[in-house]
């Protein structure tokens, strides 16, 4: 099983990856690993970005390849305290909050998600809905929201969100 999710948790970040490899060259360029580690909710400073991207160009060519990118985000990202940007995370958060309510119910995440280009099944719906609605009041709020989004990061980088 453990085998399983390190192959599906490879294929996420490749995904990732080739989403910020503008040039499609197979590698990224610090501002292409800057926006790629912002867009998932890594709020780190110039700094930090800095040293992790010294870290994967091991070569100093001023590209970061694939496994490179893997190594390092298995390993330092663990070592660094993420912090995700709220106000990112309420500006997505509002993208499926049709009606402003502070509150995401099953229709207004069916039809997001079908614009986004990720139209889910009835149990796609019904098994993402039971997930996120921890309090079983029938919609999500933005605490149960923001719980999600920090569990799917964590996810992709194998760590553990209590």
């Amino acid at each position: 099983m453990a085998r399983v999710l390190a192959v599906q948790q490879r294929k996420q970040l490749l995904e990732i990856f080739k989403q910020f490899d503008m040039d499609s060259d197979g590698s990224l360029t610090y501002l292409e690993l800057a926006a790629l580690l912002r867009s998932i909710g890594l709020n780190l400073s110039g700094d930090q970005i800095y040293t992790v991207f010294n870290k994967m160009d091991s070569d100093g060519n001023g590209k970061v390849k694939f496994e490179a990118f893997v190594d390092a985000m298995t390993i330092d990202v663990k070592k660094e305290e993420i912090v995700i940007d709220q106000r990112q995370l309420l500006e997505a958060f509002r993208s499926f909050d049709r009606e402003g309510n502070g509150f995401i119910t099953p229709t207004q995440l069916a039809i997001s998600m079908a614009k986004m280009g990720y139209p889910l099944t009835y149990h796609e719906l019904v098994a993402l809905f039971k997930k996120a609605d921890r309090d079983d009041d029938g919609v999500i709020s933005f605490k149960e929201f923001s719980t999600i989004m920090a569990k799917s990061v964590a996810d992709i980088f194998g760590m553990q969100v209590s």
